[in-house]
């Protein structure tokens, strides 16, 4: 996994409703929880630095799968649950959106106050980060959001997201403090993007640390620094389309949960109980937490698990996902118990699903997917921000056969 990245992102306004933010803050603490439990502080960190990896995060949890809003809401309700929560998990979340950002210093003063981390640094850290993002890289974007995440060890990922008015979009950017050696010698990948002029040599003297860093870039050839970068761009479409995902996996995934019976695989999972939907959901929320990097190519894919807000690719299935939250959590307790089975079961139906994709050939249409998700939502408590699901009329629900 690369060190940090940056993401271009289509402008998206609206809000997040208080029935979707509720679980995704549920669903986001579980997620870390599981994340601190199996791989560790600095595991988190470095996945919250990866900007596929958040996309494909955001995605799992409802939001809009392409969206500039994914960022704020993703980072707001990670904070709210995360920091009651910091003594125990290890990881504290300071800033924020306008002038919650403003407070990160002040956030970061008390973090140091409480873990004995030198909060000077932390600020020096949060302040060059956004000053090299938002003044050093003239590239039209102009910051409006700062997420500063440090562990109780001291190490840290910054996110970060600007705006650009003009022609609609937002940038976001992603510092990860492991191997970082210098915040002015090529520290992130988010200083790179769309050409929006030269880069300017500044001469404000909160920059200085920055001019010789700034110098070098612009005397770089652009194809090795794009060479090592991990850069995100989403489509300005909202519905999901074939190319937006990656079909074999996506098939592999609704062939196992859908068409093979649970009886046959229900001694292996011990998920007694669990019905095919809510197993695709789960599959989904297993492989953001234990799948390999390659695999966070293909955001969109992720919104097969709880669907969208806006109701793209469908509505937010409620039932669906407060089972999968419940799930989850009671493997949590469990696991602090000394009885890891459940937990066990859901990365167990990850590699399951993994290992079918090795023969699966796919052959189905995704909009005949989409389709019967949205035919059957009312079904699942299916919710937009626009309102809840009605049932079609004249029908029951339907149930394709795609394999």
């Amino acid at each position: 996994m690369k060190r940090s990245g940056s993401a271009d992102l289509p402008l998206h306004y609206g809000y997040v409703p208080q029935w979707l933010y509720e679980r995704m803050s549920k669903l986001g603490l579980a997620v870390f929880e599981v994340l601190l439990s199996d791989y560790g502080k600095d595991e988190v960190l470095r996945r919250m630095s990866d900007p596929f990896w958040f996309q494909c995060f955001g995605a799992v949890m409802g939001m809009d799968w392409h969206s500039s809003g994914v960022t704020t809401s993703v980072m707001g309700a990670l904070k709210r649950v995360v920091n009651p929560n910091a003594k125990a998990l290890g990881i504290y979340i300071a800033g924020g959106k306008g002038k919650q950002s403003l407070a990160t210093p002040d956030e970061l003063l008390k973090i140091s106050e409480s873990t004995g981390l030198n909060g000077t640094e932390l600020i020096r850290a949060s302040k060059l980060s956004a000053k090299v993002d938002n003044t050093a890289l003239q590239d039209g974007y102009q910051l409006y959001t700062h997420n500063f995440l440090v562990s109780d060890e001291g190490n840290w990922t910054v996110i970060q997201q600007g705006m650009n008015v003009k022609d609609k979009t937002a940038r976001r950017y992603h510092w990860h403090s492991e191997n970082l050696k210098s915040f002015i010698e090529e520290p992130h990948t988010g200083i790179s993007g769309i050409n929006q002029g030269k880069i300017l040599n500044l001469t404000a003297h909160d920059a200085k640390e920055n001019r010789s860093g700034i110098l070098e870039i612009s005397h770089t050839n652009s194809e090795k620094i794009m060479s090592d970068f991990a850069r995100l761009i989403l489509p300005a479409h909202h519905d999901i389309q074939a190319a937006d995902v990656d079909l074999k996996r996506l098939g592999a995934l609704l062939h196992i949960t859908r068409e093979t019976q649970p009886e046959n695989f229900e001694e292996l999972l011990l998920l007694k109980g669990v019905g095919p939907r809510t197993l695709q959901s789960l599959a989904l929320v297993s492989e953001v937490i234990h799948g390999a990097p390659s695999r966070f190519q293909d955001p969109a894919r992720f919104a097969f698990a709880h669907g969208g807000k806006d109701g793209h690719p469908f509505p937010v299935p409620l039932k669906i996902y407060d089972e999968t939250i419940s799930i989850l959590q009671k493997g949590i307790e469990k696991s602090k118990l000394g009885n890891s089975d459940k937990l066990q079961s859901v990365e167990k139906l990850h590699r399951l699903i993994s290992k079918a994709e090795e023969n699966f050939t796919p052959n189905f249409d995704i909009n005949e997917v989409i389709e019967e998700e949205r035919a059957n939502s009312w079904k699942y408590g299916g919710k937009t921000v626009f309102g809840d699901a009605e049932k079609p009329k004249g029908q029951k629900g339907i149930q394709l056969s795609l394999f």
